[in-house]
């Protein structure tokens, strides 16, 4: 049981969090404490389980702008309670109708900042995951009231294949084989696209929709195959269901494969074909109608040693549904070969005394037998040429179909770059006009005024500084010193309206207004590049940190040196790496306000990026298979790149578009409505739990990328598309100033 101490314990880690005010702690801690003390009595009965989240039919829950209310209750779990439920703000933003259903997190769970963790890690994964057989996964939310969190998904009518089998019993192979080929290709889809296996496939996980879809529930132990170790959060008791769970599933530092999900689908295909109620308990039994080459196909699926089954889900399928038809040479399957109906047995006959006679009938039957046995074989090589001929044709189909794609694509490529060079040869074309305009001007202006000895002035480069370590061991970030100033933050009407045109949704852009003035009063300086991963690795090893969440900071799993941008660190892990900075180098460090990280991402231009309304992949790093304002198709790298590959913006700063999001010190707030204008954090009101990302990301498309758009993430969360840069406060007296 767990004791008063340890309920505190967890709360007080929910809160160190940012998952729980410090007065909710307090008012829980209490009633804990009261609880603790209070006089025992008789209980006189137990709850229902499921009914403690007190939630009923009509009932509203969810913060003040994204409210639901609860339709019907659908279904009960070890996490909590799924419910259909209507959205009442009606947010486009999330692309979904009215009906939503919620995945409620019960309260003793609730109270855990692990669990806590895990339903918001399932959500912020699963959003990624879009595929039209998996269940869409739109966002999460708290509920105030309770302060239970919620995931919001996908409403499905239908049922899951646990029903389904309990109403149905045992299923042909070939239909078994019908209901899981989506989930196959849900899984190829999150492998070769995310590097993601399920880790927890079994009947009730598989949803069959009243049109007959299917659907791949619940992605929210999946996990990413990479090098090194693991989360608490992936503790073997969470890898799977007893009984489609492979065997290797617990073992210490495993690196999550495919095989996890083969041996549960296997496991799957055997219940199915079976008709059992559950998976089989030790050595699984053969099922009726199964033959010896399918059965031996299954049997691999459901090996011990991972190296012994199909390297994928559609791989074991493919072995079992290509001979689904074949014939079976055991007496029992021959019968369902159609075979000419067999004569019709003579009248017996008088005994015949005569061994002329009896010679001559048995030599008669024999032949009789012979005919009949090569008729058959006959009807056999036939099936199986048919069969063969069958096959060669959906092959050749197959191919065609690739070769088809092959060249739509390579069309579509020879397009982007034919657009792409059209649009490098204009701007090139309006560059050399300029220049030419410039000089005429120049020249002018040279006739009319008084002949000068003065040179003309260089541009001013960017003012570097850089701290070295106290003990002489190192030296901090390189940074660029920024001048106070004044400049419009958000985004003008027209640029929304070219993001609506590109994608965007309402209540994204009504995050970046209203536009407003602010005025940046001192001096600072700020990250030339995200910190990198040498950097990180030397904090790393000299405070001995300790990754929580589930992307290894040094094997994310796209390939990176020592000068592309760290990722798979949280908002307050880059707490830690600040304070741990200051700490070496004497000076104050922090994260940016995010008015400061504007202001330094715009570098005095008014436009959506700091070069200009327009951007393609020689820019910045995007996901190049989209677009902003018609411009031309690009590059997707599927990973970070050196954090100095692109030109850096007009103040010297790299990367303030793309490659990874960055930290800043604010929360999250749906507007500017009542933010501060002199430039400092907003950290009052909003959501704590959340704070601010900017800049965009290698994985998202380019709207993302404007200098104004705003992004929100649970600060105790970590992913490999996230990272941070750094500000160092400024002496009063510039000349204290280290720039060498």
């Amino acid at each position: 049981m767990q004791t008063a101490i340890d309920k505190i314990r967890e709360l007080r880690a929910l809160h160190e969090d940012g998952l729980l005010s410090r007065e909710e702690f307090d008012r829980r801690k209490n009633a804990i404490l009261d609880a603790a003390h209070a006089p025992v009595t008789p209980v006189v009965t137990a709850p229902a389980r499921g009914t403690e989240l007190g939630l009923m039919a009509g009932q509203q829950v969810g913060p003040a702008n994204r409210r639901y209310r609860l339709e019907r209750l659908i279904a009960l779990g070890g996490m909590g309670q799924v419910w259909q439920a209507t959205d009442l703000a009606t947010h486009a933003e999330l692309g979904h109708s009215a009906q939503v259903a919620l995945k409620i997190l019960s309260p003793e769970l609730t109270e855990s900042a692990g669990h806590a963790k895990l339903l918001v890690q399932e959500a912020t994964r699963a959003r990624r995951l879009a595929h039209e057989h998996i269940v869409r996964v739109y966002d999460w939310a708290q509920d105030p009231a309770t302060a239970s969190y919620f995931v919001i998904m996908e409403c499905l009518e239908g049922e899951d294949l646990e029903s389904l089998l309990a109403r149905e019993g045992a299923l042909p192979l070939a239909r078994t084989l019908d209901l899981l080929r989506p989930v196959a290709e849900a899984l190829d889809y999150a492998w070769e696209r995310h590097r993601l296996v399920h880790r927890d496939i079994k009947p009730g996980n598989v949803f069959v929709t009243a049109r007959g879809e299917v659907k791949l529930l619940d992605f929210g132990i999946a996990a990413r195959a990479r090098a090194g170790g693991r989360s608490a959060l992936d503790a073997p008791a969470l890898s799977g269901t007893p009984g489609y769970r492979a065997p290797e599933a617990g073992a210490p530092d495993l690196v999550p494969s495919r095989a996890l999900d083969v041996y549960a689908v296997a496991t799957m295909v055997q219940q199915m074909v079976s008709g059992s109620a559950t998976p089989a308990v030790g050595t699984p039994a053969r099922p009726d109608g199964l033959r010896d080459d399918q059965w031996q196909a299954l049997r691999e699926g459901m090996a011990q040693d991972p190296a012994g089954r199909p390297e994928s889900v559609s791989q074991l399928l493919d072995r079992l549904g290509a001979t689904v038809e074949a014939p079976v040479e055991t007496p029992a399957a021959a019968e369902e070969v159609a075979l000419p109906p067999a004569a019709p047995a003579p009248d017996p006959a008088p005994a015949v005394t005569d061994p002329a006679a009896q010679q001559a009938a048995e030599a008669a039957q024999a032949r009789s037998a012979a005919a009949a046995l090569a008729a058959r074989q006959q009807l056999r090589e036939q099936q199986k040429r048919e069969r063969a001929e069958a096959e060669v044709a959906r092959r050749a189909r197959r191919e065609t179909l690739r070769e088809q794609l092959a060249a739509r694509r390579d069309e579509e490529a020879a397009r982007a770059r034919q657009a792409q060079e059209e649009a490098q040869r204009k701007a090139l074309q309006l560059k050399a006009a300029a220049a030419y305009l410039a000089e005429q001007e120049r020249a002018k202006a040279q006739q009319a005024a008084p002949v000068q000895a003065a040179a003309p002035v260089p541009a001013e480069p960017p003012t570097l500084l850089r701290d070295r370590f106290i003990d002489g061991a190192g030296a901090g970030p390189e940074l660029v010193v920024l001048r106070a100033g004044r400049f419009q933050m958000g985004s003008p009407d027209h640029e929304r309206k070219i993001a609506m045109a590109s994608g965007a949704q309402k209540n994204w852009l009504a995050r970046e207004t209203p536009q407003h003035w602010v005025g940046i009063a001192r001096p600072f300086a700020i990250g030339r590049y995200p910190v990198t991963v040498g950097e990180w690795r030397a904090f790393a090893e000299a405070s001995g940190w300790q990754p929580q969440g589930d992307v290894d900071w040094a094997a994310p799993g796209f390939a990176q040196t020592e000068k592309h941008p760290v990722v798979g660190v949280s908002w307050h892990d880059a707490q830690a790496y600040l304070a741990w900075l200051g700490e070496r180098t004497g000076q104050r460090y922090r994260l940016p306000s995010e008015a400061e990280w504007e202001y330094a991402c715009r570098a005095g231009t008014r436009t959506a990026f700091s070069f200009g309304d327009a951007i393609d992949t020689t820019l910045a790093n995007y996901d190049g298979n989209f677009t902003w304002n018609g411009g031309p198709r690009g590059e997707y790298r599927r990973g970070t790149t050196p954090v100095d590959q692109f030109a850096p913006n007009p103040w010297g700063l790299h990367d303030m578009h793309g490659n990874v999001w960055e930290w800043v010190q604010d929360v999250m707030h749906d507007s500017y409505e009542g933010a501060p204008v002199d430039g400092s954090a907003w950290e009052s009101g909003g959501e704590r739990a959340r704070r601010i990302l900017r800049g965009g990301s290698w994985l998202y498309n380019p709207r993302y990328l404007r200098a104004a758009l705003r992004n929100g993430f649970s600060a105790v969360m970590s992913n490999d598309i996230v990272g941070f840069r750094v500000v160092r406060e400024l002496p009063e007296d510039a000349a204290e100033l280290d720039l060498s």
